[in-house]
């Protein structure tokens, strides 16, 4: 008898520790946080917050939304939206802390009729790839590499589509920028730097910011050695077209990636340098490998002159 009350205490344990793990697997699967993102990837950069659906016929408009420059964020898609009869769709992207004051903000405005998709910037993709830098802080915020990702983040099946950063003006229609046709091997179209007009901005003790001389140090041995004339014509990278497919055949993140690890090393261009950390790289990657748009469509400084988009 003394046998089988200890067998029946036994039992009795395994139901009770059985019942427990049940509840205890029900409760979690409750709890997970349901996932957004569109990649299988662990290590990818960016999750969908926000999921309206795209239509193959829309622009997509890729922009960054930092918390402290909401406003600029919004000045520049008010803008695109005022100026086109286009149906655009929106990609905001930003940090995790600003996802609720980012839809927060469009819905209260009249740009709740916006067609969007909020997407969060994971920092940690930048971990060792970007060092901190005291002179100029505000260009080491993540978002502003985030025209390195273009290809990861989750914009559907757009193969083509227009970046702008949030201190842009669109005085014209972006269906007529978005229409550019990139010409065969490019996986970008910027607005050359040589065409801005005669007011050029003059970088500290290094010379106009129009040229390669600026952006990077011809000091170092990894400069020279990639050939480019420092007089070259630079672009920026504030108002681009990229071609998605392009620019993951010529594995165009890799390198922008391998250049930025450079820098962590040698430190071959600083924020204290025209552009900050974020230029550069685009500018060794896409050296004479990009289609030139109409310099009216990335005017800088304020120009006096009939505009598209202008710089603020």
């Amino acid at each position: 008898m003394a046998m089988l009350r200890k067998i029946n205490r036994v039992l009795s344990m395994l139901l009770i520790l059985m019942a427990l793990a049940l509840l205890y697997s029900k409760m979690f699967k409750a709890h997970q946080p349901e996932k957004h993102s569109e990649f299988r990837d662990n290590k990818a950069p960016n999750q969908t917050v926000d999921d309206e659906s795209e239509l193959e016929t829309d622009i997509p408009v890729v922009i960054c939304a930092a918390e402290e420059r909401l406003g600029a964020a919004m000045a520049t898609i008010n803008s695109v939206y005022s100026n086109t009869q286009a149906s655009v769709f929106f990609y905001i992207v930003t940090l995790r802390d600003a996802i609720k004051l980012t839809r927060q903000y469009i819905k209260k405005t009249k740009l709740k009729e916006i067609k969007y998709k909020i997407l969060e910037f994971k920092p940690m993709t930048l971990k060792g790839k970007v060092k901190p830098d005291s002179s100029r802080p505000d260009l080491l915020h993540p978002l502003n590499f985030v025209r390195f990702y273009l290809p990861l983040l989750s914009i559907s099946n757009h193969k083509k589509i227009v970046y702008l950063d949030d201190d842009i003006i669109v005085q014209g229609d972006i269906q007529e920028l978005y229409s550019i046709k990139l010409q065969s091997g490019h996986a970008a179209a910027f607005a050359s730097d040589c065409d801005l007009p005669a007011t050029h901005e003059m970088v500290r003790s290094v010379g106009m910011q129009t040229s390669y001389m600026g952006f990077l140090d011809y000091r170092k041995q990894a400069i020279r050695e990639l050939g480019i004339n420092p007089n070259d014509c630079s672009f920026n990278p504030g108002v681009f077209v990229a071609d998605i497919d392009e620019w993951k055949k010529q594995k165009i993140t890799v390198q922008l990636e391998k250049w930025m690890s450079e820098n962590v090393k040698e430190n071959l261009y600083s924020s204290a340098m025209a552009g900050g950390v974020a230029t550069p790289p685009m500018l060794i990657v896409f050296h004479n490998k990009y289609t030139t748009i109409d310099p009216k469509w990335h005017v800088r400084h304020l120009a006096r002159t009939i505009i598209r988009a202008t710089e603020i």
